[in-house]
C-alpha cells in the first residue's frame, strides 16, 4: 500500500514536470508575442524573464514630456503618470519581480508628476537602476537620481535649470515664494538622492553663458558624474549587470 501511494505521488510530479517544460503551443506563443508588443506601444513597459531560478527584470521608459493633469496634443510622445504609478504599486506587491530598469530620453514636463514618479521608485523596497540615453532634462533630473545606482551614455545630457511656468503669472511677492517653495522640493530631493550639493546645484541652474531658453546649465556624459549627480558614465550593459548585481546582494 505504502509503495503504491509513494509511486502515486511520484507519477503525479512527474506529469506537472512534464507541463511546465512543455513547448508553447504556437498560436499561444504568437498571441504572448502580440500582447507584449503592444504593451510596449501602449506603455513603455515590460517585464524582462529573468534566469531559471531567478526572478524577473520590469523594464519602464520615461520618454519624451512628463504630463501632468492636462492632456497634451496626440503629436507629442508623452510619458503619463497614471501609467507608471500604479505599474510601481504592481512591482512593490509582485515577488516575481526582483529589480527595476528605469530608462530616460526625456526632456522633462510637469513638476508635480515628475516629481510623485520620483517619489514612488525612491520608495520601492527592490533594486532600481537608471540609465539616461539621450537626455534626462529638467523635472527628468530627479527621476535619474531616485534610482539606487544611476548610469548616463558618454552623449547623453542633462539640462539643470529653474523653474519656469507658462501663462499668465501673477506679479506679486507670493507668486515668486511659490517658485522657490517648488524648486527648494526639487533641489532638496536630488540633493538627497545623489552626491551633489544645494549650492552647487543652484549655481547651475542660475547659469547664464550657455545656450538654454534663458538660464541654466548643459551637462553632457561624464560631466554629470563629476557634478555628483550620476553615479558612472555606462550603457545598458553596465546597468542591467549592476541591477542583477544589486538583485543577488537583495
Amino acid at each position: 500500500m505504502g509503495n503504491g501511494k509513494n509511486n502515486k505521488g511520484k507519477n503525479e510530479k512527474e506529469v506537472k514536470y512534464k507541463k511546465s517544460d512543455a513547448v508553447k503551443d504556437p498560436k499561444e506563443k504568437r498571441e504572448e508575442e502580440e500582447h507584449k508588443d503592444k504593451r510596449i506601444e501602449e506603455t513603455g513597459q515590460i517585464t524582462l524573464e529573468g534566469e531559471e531560478g531567478k526572478k524577473s527584470i520590469h523594464l519602464i521608459t520615461i520618454i519624451g514630456e512628463i504630463e501632468g493633469h492636462d492632456i497634451l496634443g496626440n503629436s507629442s510622445k508623452t510619458t503619463k503618470y497614471e501609467h507608471i504609478l500604479p505599474q510601481l504599486a504592481v512591482i512593490e506587491d509582485n515577488d516575481e519581480i526582483g529589480g527595476v530598469l528605469i530608462l530616460l530620453n526625456t526632456m522633462g514636463g510637469d513638476v508635480e508628476a515628475g516629481l510623485a514618479i520620483a517619489e514612488m521608485i525612491a520608495s520601492l523596497s527592490k533594486p532600481t537602476v537608471s540609465l539616461v540615453l539621450g537626455g534626462s532634462h529638467s523635472i527628468g533630473v530627479p527621476i535619474a537620481v531616485s534610482t539606487d545606482y544611476s548610469y548616463i551614455v558618454p552623449t547623453g545630457t542633462m539640462v539643470i535649470h529653474p523653474v519656469r511656468m507658462n501663462g499668465m503669472v501673477i506679479g506679486v511677492p507670493q507668486t515668486f515664494d511659490y517658485f522657490m517653495q517648488i524648486q527648494n522640493r526639487i533641489t532638496g530631493f536630488v540633493c538627497d538622492h545623489c552626491k551633489i550639493k544645494k549650492e552647487r546645484i543652484e549655481a547651475l541652474m542660475m547659469e547664464t553663458k550657455m545656450l538654454t531658453k534663458d538660464v541654466g546649465t548643459i551637462l553632457v556624459g561624464a560631466e554629470t558624474v563629476k557634478e555628483g549627480i550620476i553615479d558612472e558614465v555606462g550603457g545598458i550593459k553596465e546597468a542591467m549587470s549592476h541591477l542583477r548585481d544589486l538583485m543577488d546582494d537583495n
